[in-house]
């Protein structure tokens, strides 16, 4: 097959890969309400965390982590020249999941593990630049837009080439997209610090939004 065709197909499953919202799957296993039915009705692990349950927190931070940075891995390995492609497949799998109605999430935690898996340093700079945002100002989301900007910076410094630093960019805007909500919250000043009270999920477990 050509060049193209493969490129198309690795990024096909990229897609499915981050289809998988860890979100959904670990609360159903966990038997938890769907994430998407409570709090910020977002599928992914600090809503999860709203359910008191710090295991299925971090287990879903892990799978979404670990989708993104496997499936450029794997991309890596096997064609390369497709690893880019691939990530911002993987984040659009998060962000559109095709086994979850299409209900994702905001791709913070694929997104890092998308750039971990295009080279280290990308994805520690990035995390520091988190870690240092909400280390100040408190709010996860805004600490999460500024890094996913930075990243594309730090694509572009490390010297990754035009087409991954593209890419990256791509999976900023998106990122910074979809938290629109988060945005107005900010502008307002009603938007929630990391360590406050947040809303609650259903009391009753079977309550998952099907």
């Amino acid at each position: 097959m050509s060049p193209a065709i493969n490129a198309v197909l690795a990024a096909l499953a990229g897609y499915l890969v981050g289809s998988i919202s860890f979100a959904v799957v670990v609360s159903k296993l966990m038997r938890l309400p769907d994430p998407r039915s409570y709090g910020s009705k977002n599928p992914g692990a600090t809503n999860v965390l709203r359910t008191g349950n710090r295991i299925a927190a971090v287990l879903t931070l892990a799978g979404d982590s670990l989708k993104g940075f496997v499936a450029v891995l794997v991309a890596l390995l096997y064609l390369p020249e497709s690893a880019p492609y691939v990530g911002v497949a993987a984040f659009l799998g998060h962000l559109y999941p095709l086994y979850h109605r299409f209900q994702g999430g905001k791709g913070v935690a694929t997104a890092a593990g998308v750039l971990f898996g295009l080279h280290g340093l990308l994805g520690l700079y990035s995390i520091a630049t988190f870690a240092v945002f909400v280390a100040f100002f408190r709010y996860v989301s805004l600490a999460s837009m500024v890094a996913a900007v930075f990243a594309i910076f730090f694509a572009w410094f490390i010297g990754l080439g035009i087409t991954t630093t593209i890419a990256v960019a791509v999976m900023a805007a998106l990122l910074i997209w979809r938290h629109r909500e988060n945005i107005g919250r900010l502008a307002a000043g009603t938007e929630s610090k990391l360590g406050a009270k947040n809303a609650t999920p259903p009391s009753d477990p079977s309550a998952d939004g099907h």
